[in-house]
């Protein structure tokens, strides 16, 4: 297997003005195993930079239900059927898991992998799937609090002893260590300000998904500012955490079947050019790496995206 990846928002030798990451299918389409492994070595073979999948269990509307594969246990496949790329979950709702139990998958992927994992974490927000699968929807940001000290201290120091109102741990030790000494880097995907206050004392980068800037760079402002703040109030240098978001991209062979989104944005369009030149806007704004969540999520499309990745390449030597 290859030498890890560099960590989260440091670019790779060839460099970029931004790393490019793709979320694989969630409920798009059911993709079975065979389509998510061709999808994840096309993406290794173009040149992106990073593999995402979402952690959810259920969606239910007036249109139905409908399902995704379960996160961690694709995480540690995809691990396993990829040597250079970067995988992580968009994003880990800390809720579904007791957190001791979710430290051992995480330091347990990042041995599969070779330290190629990124830890993702967030509260949740799906209501339908706490019920249905009888996770306790109240409390979220509190229980996320306490989860996220459980997990964060073990993945670093390899042991805790804890008992809060949620959760205990006592004299809990994580053996074995995974290949980073540190454990993986993290990354907390909120925009509350509660959430950013628990998180930036510890976290290496902050995610948003597109619908919450309206899917365009000069939506960013108004929440890259308040993670800024969120740095100052806790002591932390605002440069030193790494600003990531996600990008919903339209490809030719659009299909609109992205139509689960709580808040619908516009996608991005266009040619390669068109679409390489978007990306740099992001870099403008001082984002490090972005997750293409593209229509539609194939490994046609996928491995299309690879002329993108090359004017991006070309556009920023080294």
């Amino acid at each position: 297997m290859s030498s890890p990846v560099p960590e989260l928002g440091m670019l790779p030798a060839r460099s970029r003005p931004l790393q490019v990451g793709v979320q694989l299918p969630e409920v798009e389409y059911t993709a079975r195993w065979s389509e998510l492994r061709e999808m994840a070595r096309t993406a290794e073979a173009v040149g992106f930079d990073s593999l995402w999948v979402g952690d959810h269990h259920l969606y239910r509307d007036e249109r139905g239900s409908r399902g995704p594969w379960e996160a961690w246990t694709q995480l540690a496949a995809l691990a396993a059927v990829t040597e250079r790329i970067a995988l992580g979950p968009l994003v880990a709702a800390t809720s579904f898991h007791q957190p001791t139990v979710l430290a051992k998958f995480a330091a347990t992927i990042d041995e599969i992998s070779g330290g190629r994992l990124i830890l993702g974490l967030g509260a949740g927000w799906n209501e339908t799937e706490y019920r249905a699968f009888g996770f306790p929807f109240d409390q979220r940001i509190s229980r996320f609090e306490e989860a996220f000290t459980i997990i964060r201290t073990l993945l670093r120091d390899g042991t805790i002893d804890f008992e809060g109102r949620f959760y205990s741990a006592r004299d809990c030790e994580l053996l074995p260590r995974g290949p980073r000494p540190a454990g993986p880097p993290l990354m907390v995907g909120s925009m509350g300000p509660r959430m950013l206050r628990i998180t930036m004392p510890h976290v290496q980068a902050w995610n948003a998904w597109y619908s919450w800037f309206g899917n365009r760079p000069d939506g960013l402002a108004e929440p890259l500012a308040a993670v800024d703040a969120a740095c100052l109030e806790v002591g932390r240098d605002p440069a030193s955490v790494q600003r990531t978001v996600a990008v919903n991209v339209a490809t030719e062979r659009a299909t609109g079947r992205r139509d689960f989104d709580r808040v619908p944005s516009p996608p991005l369009r266009g040619s390669p050019a068109e679409l390489a030149e978007a990306l740099r806007g992001y870099a403008r704004m001082g984002v490090t790496h972005v997750q293409l969540v593209i229509d539609p999520i194939d490994a046609r499309a996928i491995e299309s995206l690879g002329a993108v990745l090359g004017l991006l390449d070309r556009s920023h030597p080294t």
